[in-house]
């Protein structure tokens, strides 16, 4: 003989039946009409193959097999109700995570001292590892070995969620000193300037210089960096021009253009139109719900965003 399917309703009305002794009753306490109670009654029945309850004067009492299942039913409808509950808010004093978050090597930076001046704050246990734009974002956040990406997400990946952040700017960044910095910088002075260019794939050519040429211009790029730090570092250090990322003159300073000028470079407004930089964060689906995952990504919209 196969065994009997108690589904979780019938538990739950189970549980209900015992408690309050009344159809009635129970029938008040889910929410449902005393003939659907009775119903539900006569199936637990012939499920259990027991009264349950039956009269007894002007009241019901429980049968001893009703008796002996009463603290259990208690005890699963307790457990249902636990293991479908909405998780509840995460403490993030007791929060002990690893987040990996993808990011270029100029967002880490500025990123990174942000993120773990909160976590130092307010979430003692979280622990961060960045890593570079080595993996295709797509499937590495499918496949759970980033948590976070940050940065301009150009992929179309019907899995992933992304959030705009911040839009930013291009500024000209120069050591004090470079001659660009004396006097206003027209297009054709930049484009007499020599620069270093950032591209991971080793590009010599970009949004500058589209709209140089739109004039006219053409710009000398003497070396090609993958990363926005090393450009900068050695903009620093030279009499190069490299383009910055920065935020608008009407926004607070974001930590891209605080880390530039911490470099010592000096922030030129660019006199050609360049197309705006935007920065958003993506992650997959399975952690749009999950409190840990959201508190990382309230932490990157403060430090992206500052008041």
């Amino acid at each position: 003989m196969s065994s009997p399917n108690l589904d979780a309703n019938l538990a739950v009305a189970l549980d209900a039946l015992l408690a309050e002794r009344s159809v009635t009753r129970a029938a008040a306490r889910l929410r449902t009409s005393p003939a659907a109670m009775s119903r539900t009654l006569a199936r637990l029945r012939r499920v259990l193959q027991d009264p349950l309850l039956v009269r007894a004067g002007q009241a019901m009492v429980l049968t001893p097999r009703a008796e002996a299942l009463r603290d259990e039913a208690a005890a699963v409808v307790g457990r249902l109700a636990a293991l479908l509950a909405p998780g509840g808010d995460v403490d993030p004093a007791v929060l002990r995570r690893t987040f990996t978050v993808q990011a270029s090597d100029l967002l880490g930076a500025a990123l990174a001292p942000g993120l773990l001046g909160l976590a130092r704050l307010r979430a003692p246990g979280v622990s961060l590892r960045v890593l570079t734009e080595d993996w295709e974002a797509g499937p590495a956040l499918r496949n759970g070995r980033v948590d976070l990406e940050v940065g301009a997400v150009d992929h179309a990946d019907p899995e992933t969620v992304v959030e705009e952040l911040v839009t930013l700017r291009m500024a000209a960044g120069v050591r004090a000193g470079h001659p660009l910095a004396r006097g206003p910088v027209t297009a054709a002075r930049l484009a007499a300037a020599d620069h270093v260019a950032v591209s991971r794939r080793g590009h010599f050519s970009g949004p500058l210089d589209v709209a140089l040429a739109e004039q006219g211009l053409r710009r000398r790029v003497t070396a090609v960096l993958p990363g926005h730090l090393a450009a900068m570092a050695l903009a620093a250090a030279g009499d190069v021009v490299c383009l910055v990322p920065v935020a608008r003159p009407d926004e607070p300073p974001t930590p891209v253009g605080v880390a530039a000028r911490a470099l010592g470079l000096h922030l030129l407004e660019i006199p050609v139109a360049l197309p705006p930089l935007t920065i958003s964060m993506a992650w997959h689906p399975r952690h749009t719900a999950d409190r840990a995952h959201q508190w990382l990504r309230d932490a990157v919209r403060r430090v992206l965003r500052p008041a």
